[in-house]
């Protein structure tokens, strides 16, 4: 039998740095202090500096996605939580596009597959290092201090990685991933909220609302709403109409009912979200556009800085001075206008932003849908794995999953299209923290809930906690 990509990969992952899970049941407290020690970590990495770097300054054309992929500029969590965002995208269509051989559901093959994830996430750490040193994000910088910076996103990618690591296998609550974006997001909403600097160039404070009192003071409250370059009232609002549309999705949901074969027949019911697939898709969408900006940086910065080359032209041109991207390249119609003004200003921009944005969208989440195990016949085969069956139903696999098809691929399709459309929506009037950001927090935030609630119960009734799967 011939060997498959993950068993050449596995004397590799037994030499990679890993979090052993815990041999004894960790405590609610515990965990909360685990998560808190995690959180504390990411932050202070934030602060700190990379060694070597000049202070950043001007147009940052990574600034959309550093709220969603955790970074912060001229940090040492410069590429947040991006490379592992990225080898997952990588490895999910591999795995979904059956290039590579896996089977999920063996406990070997899913452990090669993580192992195979982390070390990609490191490689892809080392790679959009350097291409960011290539790039001239750092500005201009010798090639030792190039060294330098690389070893330090490495190193910290490395503990990110762990981190992550570290909360998802029984220490703490939840994941790392989600934990450090929800972190990313709340800290952007509050500071382009409530920001005292400036007066900026516009005449008043970075803060929308702080700028509101402004405006409004020297008798012009509408400037507060129409600020292109900063935040504004319009985004702050649009912020608000964005968290209540994604809480009341969340709770929408189709419900099946099904009756427990072992338990005389006992009814329940199974809930399947209308956001099915999560916020997954818009995740791996912005990884996609923003490695796509990764290329365009580094394509125009060493080969067509005088925008003179007409086969890259219409891949990336950028403002020498502003390093904005230019009208006519592939670069431009993929990123967001960014505020009201900008998307009335370039309506042709936006429409292709969305439409990009909802199509990748949907693809990836038909993607998701088949990797995760969430298909019809694999919820079908779950169901009549815990003894259950549909009411009026035989005990088929078959049966079941004709009756989760009605649902399931529209439902994947959909929301796919709905977390496209309203994250797009949402960036293209400037909300704070970006549209995909408040997306990402809603559904972090109810994840969060239903852990605690879960915890909560089964420390409260340890019995139905070993029934619920808590060790």
């Amino acid at each position: 039998m011939p060997r498959r990509f993950l068993d050449f990969m596995e004397p590799i992952t037994r030499y990679l740095p890993e979090i052993v899970k815990p041999k004894r049941k960790i405590s609610l407290k515990e965990k909360f202090l685990w998560t808190a020690l995690a959180l504390a970590i990411y932050l202070v990495m934030a602060e700190i500096p990379l060694l070597g770097v000049p202070t950043s300054s001007g147009y940052d054309a990574f600034y959309f996605y550093r709220v969603i992929f955790a970074s912060k500029r001229g940090s040492l969590m410069e590429l947040g939580i991006g490379p592992i965002v990225t080898a997952g995208l990588i490895m999910q269509i591999l795995a979904g596009a059956k290039i590579m051989n896996v089977d999920l559901n063996n406990p070997k093959d899913r452990g090669l597959f993580t192992g195979t994830q982390k070390f990609l996430a490191i490689v892809m750490t080392a790679f959009e290092g350097i291409a960011f040193f290539i790039g001239g994000a750092y500005g201009t910088t010798t090639l030792s201090s190039g060294v330098v910076i690389i070893a330090q996103l490495v190193v910290v990618g490395i503990l990110v990685i762990l981190l992550d690591e570290l909360i998802q296998k029984g220490w703490g609550l939840g994941s790392g991933v989600s934990l450090f974006i929800l972190a990313g997001v709340a800290q952007s909403v509050i500071w382009q909220s409530f920001s005292p600097v400036g007066p900026v160039a516009d005449g008043a404070s970075l803060g929308a609302i702080i700028a509101f009192f402004q405006f409004s003071l020297a008798g012009n409250p509408l400037a507060a709403f129409t600020r292109s370059t900063y935040a504004s009232m319009t985004g702050f609002i649009m912020t608000l109409i964005v968290f209540l549309i994604s809480v009341y999705l969340e709770g929408m949901k189709i419900e099946i009912p099904v009756a427990y074969a072992k338990y005389g027949g006992m009814r329940a019911k199974i809930p399947l979200k209308f956001m099915y697939v999560s916020n997954i898709p818009v995740i791996l969408a912005s990884a996609l556009f923003s490695n796509i900006f990764l290329l365009g940086n580094i394509v125009w910065t060493n080969f067509n800085t005088l925008n003179s080359n007409p086969l890259m032209n219409w891949f990336v041109m950028k403002n020498a001075t502003s390093s904005t991207y230019l009208p006519g390249s592939f670069c431009y119609y993929i990123s967001s206008p960014n505020s009201i003004t900008g998307t009335i200003a370039d309506p042709l921009r936006a429409l292709t932003y969305i439409l990009m944005l909802v199509g990748f969208s949907a693809l990836f989440a038909v993607i998701w849908v088949q990797v995760a195990g969430m298909t019809a016949k694999a919820q079908a085969d779950q169901l009549v794995k815990a003894g259950m069956q549909i009411p009026g139903f035989r005990r088929s696999p078959a049966i079941i999953e004709q009756i989760m098809n009605r649902y399931i691929p529209s439902l994947t399709i959909i929301s796919g299209i709905a977390i496209g459309l309203l994250a797009g929506g949402a960036d293209m009037l400037g909300a704070l923290g970006t549209g995909t950001g408040i997306l990402l927090s809603v559904g972090i935030i109810y994840q969060y809930y239903q852990i605690l609630a879960k915890e909560q119960l089964a420390e409260a009734y340890p019995g139905l906690g070993r029934l619920m799967g808590q060790e």
